[in-house]
Order: structure tokens, then C-alpha cells, then sequence
């Protein structure tokens, strides 16, 4: 028996799996429609620090994908949701200006701050930057890293990814990081919790072996691989994880799962 078959929800990476920069990957649209319309759930999960949640449902819209904001999981809400549960706490936000503005509401400072919370912030990152957050670290701050992939695919090729600068600090303060987005086993249990299923029950489809692949595995998903995106033969094949299935692209799911 196909055991793809049996399953009820779907969990999707977004960058390099459905799309890569500004362009749908061949077969994405139709495959995402197909299994939108079935009877499997979906949900629509990023690790992707640069956008809003506002952003990300416009870019996935303008690219032709009809997926609504609350199919959308993003690690940087995941954030905001924990730091609401956290009183009144005085961060900084190394975020991109566009995901900065879902944060708004917190008191924020640079040498006081209780909370760093971490993301892509591209060219901005300098020694003092870093030797502030050092500081603050030092004196009682926690990390919170939105995640820590090392990195990433662009329309230029392959990108380095902010796991280095998190991996930087945590080993001269001597703490470490709150990984928020995946492979955190809490953020994948977010998002089995808003489908209301069971682990068993969902698949996650990305092109990340660690974050997607492992840590959907590490929560009891089925992890399945794509070769498109920041997809890499000769670092799969050195990867101690195997996926449960490994796919030329998304357009190959929806047989997968008999649809």
C-alpha cells in the first residue's frame, strides 16, 4: 500500500518549492490547485524572514497561487505569537523593514533589549552590529533566531544564510539560540494543531533536507524532497537523513498522493 495515500494534510516549503524568486516553478501552479481542491488540507509553511505576512500572501497571489493568509504558517509570526505570550518585552529586531512592521507594538532598544530576535536583514550586518548583540547577550538577553538555515537559493544561485551569524553568536556568549521556524519540532506542531491532525496523518514537501525533510521527520511527518530550489545531489547524498520520498519536483506530488 502506498502509504502517501493515506494522507490527509500537506505541508509546503514556498521558496524553491513552489517558486524561486519572481518565477513559479514549472508544474507548481497546477499541482498546489489540485491538491487545494482535494480532500487533503494544506497549509503553506516558510522559514522566509524578508516578508510580512501581508507581503507573503500578495507574492504568493501575484505569482498565480490562490492560497488565502490563514493557509500561511510563516516562522516570523510564529515569533511575534511567542513574544505576545512574553508581557511586555523590550527587543531588537534585526528583521527586514517590511516584516519589522508585524512587531510594531513591542519597545525596542539596541544595548537593552530582552529579546534579539534574528532574521534575514541582507547587507546590514557589520562587527559593531554584531558586537552589540554580543553585549546584550552576555548580559541576559535570549536569542531568538526566526531560523537558522545555512543557505538558500536565489534567481544568482546559492546565498549564504543567517544559521553562520547565529552559530557566530551563540558561540562567543555562550548561550543558545531559540530556533522559532523549522525544524523546530513546536513550529511543525503549530501547524498540525491548526489542521487538528496527527502527525502521522501529514507530509511536509520541501527542498531543505535539514529543516524540511529532517525536521518534519523529527516530529512524525512524512518528509519528502524536492530536486529543485537550493537542492543539491552531493549534499543529500552525504545527509544522515533519508527522505521518505525524494521528487524531481512539485508537479510530481499530486500522483504521489493518488490524485
Amino acid at each position: 500500500m502506498n502509504a502517501f495515500n493515506q494522507l490527509k494534510g500537506m505541508l509546503f516549503d514556498l521558496d524553491g518549492v513552489l517558486y524561486v524568486g519572481k518565477e513559479p516553478i514549472d508544474g507548481a501552479l497546477d499541482a498546489a490547485t489540485r491538491i487545494r481542491n482535494s480532500h487533503i488540507q494544506c497549509r503553506f509553511v516558510t522559514n522566509t524572514s524578508t516578508l510580512s505576512l501581508a507581503s507573503l500572501s500578495s507574492k504568493l497571489n501575484a505569482l498565480g497561487f490562490d492560497i488565502p493568509a490563514d493557509e500561511i504558517i510563516s516562522a516570523p509570526q510564529a515569533a511575534l505569537r511567542y513574544l505576545q505570550k512574553q508581557g511586555d518585552p523590550v527587543c531588537r529586531l534585526l528583521l527586514a523593514d517590511d516584516v519589522k512592521q508585524d512587531f510594531a507594538a513591542f519597545k525596542q532598544s539596541d544595548t537593552a533589549a530582552e529579546y534579539i530576535v534574528v532574521g534575514d536583514i541582507g547587507n546590514a550586518w557589520t562587527y559593531s552590529m554584531l558586537n552589540e548583540v554580543f553585549n546584550c547577550l552576555v548580559n541576559g538577553a535570549k536569542l531568538i533566531a526566526i531560523h537558522k538555515n545555512r543557505f538558500w537559493q536565489t534567481e544568482h544561485g546559492l546565498q549564504m544564510d543567517i544559521g553562520g551569524f547565529i552559530e557566530a553568536l551563540e558561540y562567543t556568549s555562550g548561550t543558545k539560540a531559540m530556533i522559532i521556524g523549522k525544524p523546530s519540532a513546536d513550529f511543525f506542531n503549530a501547524a498540525l494543531e491548526d489542521m487538528q491532525l496527527e502527525a502521522s496523518e501529514v507530509g511536509m514537501i520541501g527542498d531543505d533536507i535539514d529543516s524540511d525533510v529532517g525536521g518534519a521527520q523529527q516530529a512524525g511527518l512524512k518528509g519528502i524532497l524536492v530536486r529543485t530550489g537550493k537542492y543539491r545531489q552531493s549534499y543529500a547524498d552525504a545527509s544522515p537523513i533519508k527522505p521518505d520520498q525524494v521528487l524531481d519536483s512539485i508537479r510530481d506530488l499530486p500522483g504521489l498522493l493518488g490524485i
